[in-house]
């Protein structure tokens, strides 16, 4: 099995910023990609933002350039900066890693955490 725990979640007054952490840890032989997802009230879970083994990064639109991912391989970690924050981000954030626990097995499976919620003031 597979643990995410996130951190770095709270409330901030628009404009200002916030680092989220996610730590993976348990049975882990390597880590696929590694996203952010979010999902405010009332509307569907998106993709804020995903980094590969190798460090392509890809965005939701509406972050670009105010939002950057970025993973530390040796600590199994991945982490969202997010500067110039709108009320429009808020939502809980949801950290999903995909995962091969074995080098013997050709399977991979995808895990989430628990959410970090991040609330945004105007």
């Amino acid at each position: 099995q597979v643990q995410l725990v996130e951190s770095g979640g709270g409330l901030v007054q628009a404009g200002g910023s916030l680092r989220l952490s996610c730590a993976a840890s348990g049975s882990i032989f390597v880590i696929n990609t590694m996203n952010w997802y979010r999902q405010a009230p009332g509307k569907q879970r998106e993709l804020v933002a995903g980094v590969s083994s190798g460090g392509s990064t890809n965005y939701l639109d509406s972050v670009k350039g105010r939002f950057t991912i970025s993973r530390d391989n040796a600590k199994n970690t991945v982490y969202l900066q997010m500067n110039s924050l709108k009320p429009e981000d808020t939502a809980v954030y949801y950290c999903n890693c995909n995962v091969k626990s074995s080098p013997y097995s050709g399977r991979w499976r995808d895990y989430w955490g628990q959410g970090t919620q991040v609330t945004v003031s105007s």
